[in-house]
Formats: structure tokens, C-alpha cells, sequence
């Protein structure tokens, strides 16, 4: 099996490091350790390796499903990961939505034939029918991420009801990449309680602010559970102990202030980027979550000249759309904390302007 290189991440290990802000961060801003109860007692493995069953009880009610349909894994990167092993072989197709997080076309695209089907900019719309074109006899699983990253796009529950009949009458799934969904005001409900044909991935990290702790799940009918754990013998065997400890506090009483908090947080800063955008004649899709896909100012040849030039004359990292198929935007993660994007944008700003 050969898999891409990870742009992003390539992208990234370039110059994170050394940058000063980043701005192409996907999540919203990490919270402090001290808010939760750390000590998970004993360092061992969480047995049984495939989560505890009284959690992932809990967990499966969110989804209208039983424990036995949730697999606990490192993050939601192991549970699309897993999902597409326990789905997929060299036979099969699958048709993915895209812009999209490289790995949700590219780890089916190591194993298997797919299709992308693109949404169409600006308004980044999901076009039911030119999925519905690309699904074929063999195709097992349509792939799609709700809310769309990098566009922040939240497609409507009828749209997304109507992906999942798709897959039903092709005897295929749809698998739903929801990590950001809990930052919606109003988010729809998750496409693993749409039906025994759709599978949910999620984790702690990106509506929570929990990147650290490395807990995520999927959400699948038992059957691909039993799959997907046996390839999670060879991959990380269990979730980490303490991920799971400080997971049951974000998901269980805590989680309505949390989310409350974050919300609040990624519209006030959402509000300053928007301004941004506006201010200097640039364009996107008024996003949830907290990714923005905004499109390269004037002067410079395209998103990575552009994002070159950020963080070589300001020391700020943002996300070249070309790495998502999208030469002329670029991605700006907006969920850090309120001082640093404002320090950010003002840097931004300048290379706009010394340009102009």
C-alpha cells in the first residue's frame, strides 16, 4: 500500500516550528489540563483495548446506536484511518467529496479506485447529483466532512439525509467525518443515527480543544467494529488511558459549558476575521468551525507564493490552498486565542499591503 505524502503536515513540519503564529491551526485553541481531574490512577492499557464499555455506551446514545458500534481510537485520523481499512480493498471504489482533509481521499486512494466529487465554489455547495453520477457498482463507501474542511461549509441535514440514501440503495455507507460538528449552533444530527448504512468518526480535539489527549471514535455497525479493532491490534492496540479519563469529564458534565465557551469563542474571533476579509477586498464563504478558505490577495502568484512570502516576512504560517486542490485560497484556522490572531492578521495585513 502506497499512501501520498501528507502535504499538510509536510507543510507544516517545514515551518511551524520556527514561526511565531499559526494561523492555519484547524481546531479551536487548546484547553488548559488544570480543568480536569488528571490523575487516570494505574499507566496501563485500556482494557478492553477497543474503549470502556460503559463510556462507549454513553458515547453510542449520541448516535442512536449501541457500545458495541463504537470503537475508541488515537483520534479521529485512527478512526477514518481504520474505517477505510476495514471497508475497503483493491477491488472496491469509493467516491469522496472534496475540497476535503487530505486523508479522507487519500488513505482510500492507497487501497482503493476513487472519484472526488468538488463542491463548487464560492458557496461551496454539495451537488447531489453529480454524486449520485459517480457511484458505481462496486463503490462501498461515500466520504464526505460536515462541517467542510477547509471551506467551513456546513451543509444541511437534507443534503446530507439524501447522501445517505445514495449509499443505502448502492448497498454502500456513508461515512461522515463530524469533528467539527458540536461547534455549530445548531448541528444536525450525526449521520451514524441516520441509519445502519452511515458511519460517524469524531474526537475530543477539534470542537473541544482537546488536540492532546488524542481520543477519538467511529461509530459503525459491529461487524466493521470487530475489523476495524483487529486492525487497531496493529496500530496503536488501545486508546491512551489518560485520554479516555479526561474525555469521560469533557463529553459528560462538563461538556455544555465547554461548548458554550468554544462557541462564543470561534464566533467573536470568526467576527474579527470577517473584517479582515472584508477589509482588504478578499472573499470566502462565511464559515462554521473555525476554518475560513479566503482568496489570495492581488500581486501575488497564487496561494503559495502567497503563504510563502507570510511566513518568511512575518513569521506567520497559513495553509496554501494548493494543497487542497485550490491554488487561489488559502486556509486560515481562526479557533487560537484572541491576542495571537489579532497580532496574526495585523502581520498578514502588512505583506497584503506592501504588495498592493
Amino acid at each position: 500500500m502506497n499512501v501520498a505524502d501528507f502535504g499538510l503536515e509536510r507543510w507544516f513540519a517545514e515551518h511551524e516550528h520556527e514561526a511565531d503564529i499559526m494561523l492555519a491551526e484547524s481546531g479551536i485553541r487548546s484547553l488548559d489540563a488544570d480543568r480536569f481531574d488528571t490523575d487516570p490512577g494505574e499507566l496501563g492499557y485500556v482494557i478492553p483495548t477497543n474503549g470502556d464499555p460503559e463510556f462507549r455506551a454513553e458515547v453510542a446514545q449520541r448516535y442512536d446506536r449501541t457500545a458495541d458500534e463504537v470503537l475508541f481510537t488515537c483520534g479521529a485520523q485512527e478512526a477514518n484511518f481504520l474505517t477505510f481499512l476495514s471497508l475497503l480493498d483493491a477491488d472496491d471504489h469509493a467516491v469522496v467529496v472534496t475540497p476535503t482533509y487530505q486523508a479522507l481521499h487519500a488513505v482510500p486512494e492507497a487501497v482503493a479506485e476513487v472519484t472526488r466529487v468538488p463542491l463548487s465554489p464560492p458557496e461551496w455547495e454539495l451537488d447531489i447529483d453529480a454524486v449520485a453520477d459517480a457511484v458505481r457498482e462496486d463503490t462501498e463507501v461515500i466520504v464526505v466532512n460536515n462541517p467542510n474542511n477547509p471551506t467551513g461549509r456546513y451543509h444541511p441535514e437534507g443534503k446530507i439525509r439524501a447522501l445517505y440514501d445514495l449509499a443505502e440503495d448502492a448497498d454502500a455507507y456513508l461515512l461522515c467525518d463530524e469533528v467539527y460538528r458540536l461547534l455549530a449552533e445548531e448541528p444536525i444530527p450525526p449521520v451514524a443515527s441516520m441509519g445502519e448504512r452511515g458511519i460517524s468518526t469524531s474526537s475530543t480535539t477539534k470542537s473541544h480543544g482537546l488536540a492532546g489527549l488524542r481520543f477519538g471514535w467511529a461509530v459503525l455497525p459491529e461487524e466493521l467494529v470487530e475489523t476495524a479493532w483487529n486492525w487497531k491490534d496493529y496500530t496503536t492496540i488501545s486508546p491512551s488511558v489518560f485520554g479516555q479519563h479526561v474525555a469521560k469529564q469533557a463529553l459528560g458534565g462538563q461538556e455544555n459549558g465547554l461548548l458554550r465557551e468554544n462557541r462564543e469563542h470561534a464566533r467573536r474571533n470568526r467576527e474579527r476575521v470577517r473584517d479582515f476579509v472584508g477589509d482588504h477586498g478578499l472573499d470566502w464563504h462565511e464559515p462554521v468551525g473555525v476554518n475560513g478558505f479566503v482568496t489570495v490577495p492581488d500581486g501575488f502568484d497564487g496561494a503559495r507564493d502567497f503563504c510563502t512570502a507570510v511566513v518568511e516576512e512575518e513569521s506567520v504560517v497559513l495553509a496554501p490552498g494548493d494543497l487542497f486542490g485550490h491554488p487561489d485560497r488559502f486556509r486560515i484556522g481562526f479557533g487560537l486565542p484572541r491576542d495571537e490572531l489579532t497580532e496574526g492578521l495585523e502581520r498578514v495585513g502588512r505583506v497584503i499591503e506592501r504588495r498592493g
